[in-house]
């Protein structure tokens, strides 16, 4: 037995894999085991996790969905908590899992989750909603019931009773927290459990994330949320200006304001398509959205000692 187990959705992540591994083995909270569910990686994926022994736990492509493969993880999960981690984010500091995993000492909270920030790769407007999203002050608790599983622990004991939704097309983060506050459940979001996310898409695929996020959210608030052309449009060129004020008070605007137009643009054509799309069959959903070509406020942190993990020295 272990007091956490850390689960890693993987597919084809020989580029990051290995870093954000090193980093779980840095940490000063050692009572853990990696799990990575790999999803028909191809490349050095699952080499790379033997390597740092993880275990491996396979599932076919077709069977994908987010929730299918946490709930594979889980299943198999020794710990008495549950911590999601994308394959390509690492932790900043050797204090992240400890941190993260503080505000269960309160047996209200059911999800505890952390900041990220965008690496070298990121465009400039998602480091902008990574900041708008994930401040710089925890919150513990915090109002509502956005979490995110790129960076995110559960009780396993809470999952026993509620599965994560292995349909939606995205959000089954949202959508489990959801359910767990409906029944008198809290979020903690802890500021101090910070991780790099790194995203290096193209805008077909900055249109394809949304796309689905807003088919699943679409699901998950019973097709109360509508998103109009007029939607799309004012908050694309609401966000483009905002982002461009910020690009420029950073002394960046001639080499961003393209990126940042590009990026706004496909993010709401991709919300607007996702709330609009017709019903589509699993394996659609599957070939289309996974694998396409290519509360009571307390601000509060559960802090320690800032260690920042030497990444070079790996």
């Amino acid at each position: 037995m272990c007091k956490a187990s850390i689960i890693v959705r993987a597919y084809n992540e020989e580029e990051h894999l290995g870093k954000l591994l090193y980093g779980i083995e840095s940490q000063e909270y050692q009572d853990h085991e990696v799990i990575v569910v790999d999803s028909g990686s191809t490349d050095r994926t699952r080499k790379i996790a033997h390597s740092h022994n993880a275990r491996v736990v396979r599932i076919e492509k077709e069977q994908f969905t987010f929730g299918k493969a946490l709930n594979v993880g889980c299943e198999i999960a020794k710990g008495e908590y549950l911590v999601f981690v994308s394959a390509h984010v690492y932790p900043v500091s050797k204090g992240w899992l400890g941190n993260l995993l503080g505000p269960f000492r309160s047996e209200a909270i059911r999800v505890s989750y952390g900041k990220q920030r965008g690496g070298p790769t990121n465009n400039f407007s998602e480091k902008c909603l990574f900041q708008t999203w994930f401040p710089d002050t925890s919150e513990v608790p915090q109002r509502g019931y956005f979490c995110n599983n790129a960076n995110c622990a559960i009780r396993k004991s809470d999952w026993d009773r509620r599965r994560y939704d292995e349909d939606l097309t995205g959000l089954e983060d949202l959508h489990w927290a959801k359910q767990a506050v409906r029944d008198g459940g809290k979020v903690a979001y802890v500021s101090d459990a910070e991780i790099v996310h790194v995203h290096e898409e193209n805008w077909s695929q900055v249109r394809n994330r949304y796309r689905r996020e807003a088919i699943a959210l679409r699901g998950i608030e019973d097709d109360k949320l509508h998103f109009s052309l007029l939607d799309a449009a004012r908050l694309t060129l609401v966000n483009i200006a905002v982002d461009a004020m910020t690009s420029c008070k950073n002394k960046v605007l001639l080499r961003t304001i393209l990126e940042i137009a590009l990026f706004r643009i496909n993010q709401f054509i991709g919300t607007y398509q996702g709330f609009n799309l017709r019903e589509m069959s699993r394996r659609e959903l599957v070939k289309r959205f996974y694998y396409p070509s290519e509360n009571l406020r307390n601000e509060k942190s559960y802090k320690t000692d800032v260690n920042i993990i030497d990444y070079n020295n790996r």
